[in-house]
């Protein structure tokens, strides 16, 4: 029978056995663990992200599409709840817009030349905005674009100023379409909604939201059929461009998507993308754009100003 001391041996022996198999085990796997992730950075970048990544986002995108369907609701909470939703990101709004120089530009819709609100190029348009500097607190987003004056004979602002420069998906001079007054949006019946903002970064809040139902304003202002059918896209931006974001026409129309005009009781502020920001509890913060300038219907996949910049196109919950 083995002495203690031989079994020792014998179990010390194997488990050096095991410790060199791990070790080579671990490095062979970090080797090739470092080689995959120098081989994915090497590929061509879409929208500054290797394209092994971007198939990442749109595959997890169509399993979410799959799974919950653009129509399922998110929850709905009580007033109390609700609180001031903080301001984050003020790209396109660090000019104070003259109230009166506000249009909506539609684009794509139908019958627009009916509709008084008809213009031959939408584009043509030209926001005012003051020089008086908000005293609302700007959130952590401090950088500032340079300011333009109101004189008549000042060029139109340039356009694309952010951090993704101008947006791929901008309409071109002399695109009919309509511009709209605030009163003509505010004809569509209003709604209150209590819901969660979510931001990419990890935080939310629970607001309480009021303004039309953008199905309500698709109903409205209906997308003109490409071949017969609808067109699969929408495409926004704030006046002259700085901001802009893409979507899929049917999570336009989800029922708790909001056109928002007030926020807790009171009017949208500057730096909450007054006069009309967007609301879309079924995606992260980022996609709900500030200062609604454009809504466009369109075939093509529109351009996104955080795509560009390596988020994902979705931004699904």
């Amino acid at each position: 029978m083995a002495t203690v001391e031989e079994e020792n041996k014998v179990i010390l022996a194997r488990s050096r056995r095991h410790t060199r198999r791990s070790f080579l085990g671990a490095g062979v796997a970090a080797a090739a663990g470092f080689g995959l992730y120098r081989w994915i950075e090497g590929r061509p970048a879409e929208d500054d992200q290797p394209i092994p990544y971007r198939n990442a986002f749109e595959a997890n995108a169509a399993i979410s599409q799959a799974l919950f369907h653009d129509h399922a609701l998110t929850p709905t909470y009580p007033l109390h709840q609700a609180e001031n939703l903080r301001v984050n990101g003020v790209f396109g709004l660090k000019e104070e817009l003259v109230p009166e120089s506000y249009r909506l530009q539609v684009v794509g819709s139908t019958a627009v030349e009916q509709h008084p609100g008809f213009s031959r190029d939408v584009t043509a348009w030209e926001y005012r905005y003051t020089q008086t500097k908000s005293a609302e607190d700007p959130g952590h987003d401090t950088k500032s674009a340079p300011h333009h004056a109101n004189d008549a004979k000042q060029e139109k602002p340039e356009r694309g100023r952010e951090d993704a420069g101008q947006s791929d998906s901008t309409l071109a001079p002399g695109t009919p379409g309509l511009l709209l007054t605030m009163d003509d949006v505010l004809k569509l019946p209003r709604q209150e909604l209590v819901t969660q903002f979510k931001c990419i970064e990890g935080w939310s809040q629970i607001v309480l939201w009021a303004g039309v139902r953008m199905a309500d304003f698709i109903e409205a202002h209906p997308p003109e059929k490409i071949a017969g059918r609808e067109p699969k896209f929408v495409y926004m931006e704030t006046p002259d461009g700085d901001y802009y974001t893409g979507y899929d026409l049917a999570v336009c129309r989800h029922p708790q998507t909001l056109l928002v005009t007030e926020m807790m009781g009171a009017p949208l502020t500057q730096f909450h993308g007054a006069p009309l920001r967007l609301h879309m509890p079924t995606k992260y913060g980022y996609k709900q754009i500030k200062r609604i300038g454009l809504i466009s219907y369109t075939d093509l996949k529109p351009d996104d100003y955080w795509t560009k910049l390596g988020y994902d196109w979705y931004a699904g919950l």
